[in-house]
Order: structure tokens, then sequence, then C-alpha cells
């Protein structure tokens, strides 16, 4: 048995990723914040064929972790793949502009965005070093490559804002530094660039299906024993292919 967590998969790209896991015989913990959301997600893709299981898990309290982490220790005993999903956005002060920023804003959106990855992935580590193959997949975006985003030449260039973004550009550091100590061990680590996709994050605004949004990160959860580790990785916007690596 494969088994993978998937924070914030209730809905949208979190949802979607969690089904096509299933779809590969994947044991699915649907880790939601509402356990209303979370058990009707769980239903549905029993309803579809997958073995798929709520668990509650709300990624800015600690008890709920802990819970969660506990819970999947005894039932299972071990974890294959980790897919931090959760996150939060449209978060809008101002005019948007760095200047007009809140701090406010800032510790809301790296509440979850940052500092729920690192608390969820080591909550869980002692299950993920008992996997024969770890995976870890912290779902970015192209917004949080420094790069893409000061290239004038770039899709990300007309956007300047710090909340999201910089949440974005930390995860991606925080890819790297765990990447950097499992190195020499069978764990990868990789952050998922899933494009401009329309859920409810972005009020359906984008142009990728939440399905196409999450093939970035089944792609690296799935990661054979050569694959990389320590890469942002997947849609590349305008680009010559539809996916592989981008600049940090």
């Amino acid at each position: 048995m494969t088994t993978a967590l998937i924070t914030g998969a209730n809905k949208g790209i979190g949802y979607e990723t969690a089904r096509q896991l299933a779809a590969r015989g994947i044991t699915v913990l649907i880790g939601a914040r509402d356990a209303d959301l979370g058990r009707t997600a769980a239903d549905k893709l029993k309803a579809e064929g997958a073995d798929a299981i709520f668990v509650q898990l709300d990624v800015t309290d600690e008890q709920s972790i802990a819970r969660a982490a506990d819970w999947i220790g005894t039932e299972y005993g071990v974890l294959d793949i980790l897919v931090n999903n959760a996150a939060i956005g449209g978060f809008v002060d101002g005019d948007n502009n760095p200047s007009s920023t809140t701090l406010a804003t800032l510790r809301r959106v790296y509440e979850t965005n940052v500092f729920g990855v690192v608390a969820v992935t080591n909550a869980v580590l002692p299950l993920l070093r008992r996997a024969a193959a770890a995976r870890i997949v912290n779902v970015s975006s192209e917004v949080g490559s420094i790069a893409m985003m000061t290239d004038p030449d770039s899709p990300m260039w007309p956007m300047a804002a710090i909340p999201y973004p910089s949440a974005k550009t930390a995860l991606n550091m925080i890819t790297a530094m765990y990447a950097k100590e499992f190195w020499d061990a069978p764990i990868k680590v990789n952050a998922a660039n899933p494009g401009y996709t329309a859920t409810d994050f972005n009020g359906n605004a984008g142009f990728r299906t939440p399905a196409q949004g999450a093939e970035p990160s089944v792609h690296l959860a799935t990661l054979p024993a050569d694959g990389p580790s320590g890469q942002l990785w997947g849609y590349h916007m305008g680009g010559d292919v539809e996916y592989g690596p981008l600049p940090w």
C-alpha cells in the first residue's frame, strides 16, 4: 500500500491531486480543515472507486496537525507521499502594491502558506522516513520565482505585490533546504507550479483546469528513483515546453 496525504484536498487542485493519485492505486488521505467538506470530498472520490479517507487537518493549528500525524501513524505506520497543497490568497491591501501592504495580511498569508508547510512536514517526517522512497511536494507558483518576477520580458512582470508572491518565494527556499537535508536519503522534495488554474482561490479566473493544475504535483509525487530533488517544476506559461524546471 502506498499512502499520500494531501492538505487542502477538499476542492480545487488538492482534490484533483487526490483523484489522480487515487487513480494510480494510491490510498489518499484527504486533509481538510472543514470536516463536512472533507468528508464530502472523500465520499465523492470513494464513489468513483478511490481509496480515500478524510483526515481533519488545519495547517495553522499545531494540535490539529499533531492529531492527524498520530492518526496516520496508528492507522498506517508510514506515509509515502506528502503534498503540501493548502494555501490562501486573495487578500488585497489598498492598491495591492508593496507600499500598501499591512503586517496583518502578511502574517495571515504566511501562517498558512509558509509556517503551515513546515509544521505539517516536520510532524509527519517520522512517517515519511519509514517509507522506502518518500516524496514531498510543496505546491508553489511561478510568482514565487524571483528570476521570473524581475524579468521585464516575463509574463510575471506586471505583478508587484508582497504577500502571496513572497510567501511562495519563501516556500521555494523551504523546499530547497529540505531537499538538501535529505539529499542522501530516499526522500525527494520538490516544488510544483500548477500554473494559473481556475479555482475558488482566484474566483475561477485561471485559464487552466484543476485537473491540469494537479498534473505537476502528481508527477513530482510519483517520481522514480532517478528523479530530481530540489527543483521548482511545472507549467511553463508561454514556454516552448508545457512542463519542466523553472528558475528559482
